[in-house]
């Protein structure tokens, strides 16, 4: 009885392992595909489209889930219009704007904050205990950034100078840190039904900001590479990945899921070097072993 017991559980962390991966392996690949869309389509254009495609495709994959679940959404949905606009639109547009003036290098490593971030949202908001060793893990963490924020030079770091680009994408990491903190509150129901109807209030707040993009004359069309590029953001960090994390997140918690964003700057990088051809310098090296060292420390310091 011991034996069975305990496969249960072990089997069930496996695939959140594997859910987990799987999603940092994508938000890795948007870092990329946000490099492509440069010059191929405007930002504000790719996160709209981007969510009328996932909503399309929910709409056909998850309209059972939705109907059965509605009950229960439909008194949370103030509490869901503010996760999509926090988690999917605020931090879309800000990636999306970021990739115009850093590189996917820069973003991926950034990007790999999102869990010390997640762990002080989970301080603030959630009263989770911190421990020495965690805020040594964070101070780690945070030196990476800056001296990817400086671009690794001193008199940058001296004159509290970053680069536009990369600010952004800090920002954006703190926005999701915040959408991971709430998702332990999410209403109990199916992550597809969840998921459609976030997607769906994502698409209608991206609205208002590519009008925006329209009235300052930078909206642009997407050329056939730019419909390519937003094709494959729909499908792989849009709609597989949001529903692996939002899953993997239920059955882990966003502390122990969070860890797991430790992942995307390891993949962005391999991916923008091999794909992008982008330069790996020394400082990304440090940098990216500061982040995941820290990272390493706050998972394995935490509160028994």
């Amino acid at each position: 009885m011991n034996t069975a017991d305990e496969t249960v559980p072990k089997a069930g962390n496996l695939r959140a392992y594997l859910l987990l991966t799987l999603t940092s392996l994508c938000w890795a690949m948007n870092a990329v595909l946000g490099k492509l869309a440069v010059g191929e389509v405007s930002p504000m254009a790719i996160v709209s489209l981007r969510w009328f495609g996932v909503v399309i495709l929910l709409t056909i994959i998850a309209r059972n889930h939705v109907r059965r679940d509605w009950p229960i959404l439909r008194h949370r949905l103030g509490y869901i219009l503010a996760m999509g606009t926090l988690g999917f639109t605020g931090f879309n547009i800000l990636f999306y704007l970021s990739a115009h003036s850093t590189t996917a290098v820069n973003i991926g490593i950034l990007q790999g904050s999102i869990p010390v971030f997640v762990l002080l949202g989970a301080f603030l908001a959630l009263k989770t205990k911190v421990t020495p060793l965690q805020i040594v893990g964070v101070l780690l963490t945070i030196t990476g950034v800056v001296i990817v924020g400086s671009g690794g030079s001193l008199q940058r770091l001296a004159s509290f100078e970053i680069n536009r680009g990369d600010a952004m994408m800090l920002a954006a990491c703190v926005l999701y840190a915040g959408y991971t903190v709430a998702l332990r509150n999410r209403p109990n129901v199916s992550a597809l039904a969840f998921f459609t109807i976030m997607a769906l209030a994502a698409f209608v707040t991206s609205l208002p900001f590519v009008f925006i993009e329209i009235g300052l004359e930078r909206f642009q069309a997407p050329t056939a590479t730019g419909w390519m590029v937003i094709a494959m953001i729909t499908l792989f960090p849009s709609f597989i990945a949001q529903i692996a994390f939002i899953t993997g997140v239920g059955m882990l918690g966003p502390g122990r899921a969070g860890v797991f964003v430790n992942l995307v700057p390891v993949f962005a990088a391999i991916l923008a070097v091999t794909f992008l051809g982008e330069p790996f310098e020394m400082y990304h090296g440090v940098a990216l072993g500061l982040v995941l060292f820290g990272i390493w420390l706050s998972e394995h310091g935490k509160p028994a």
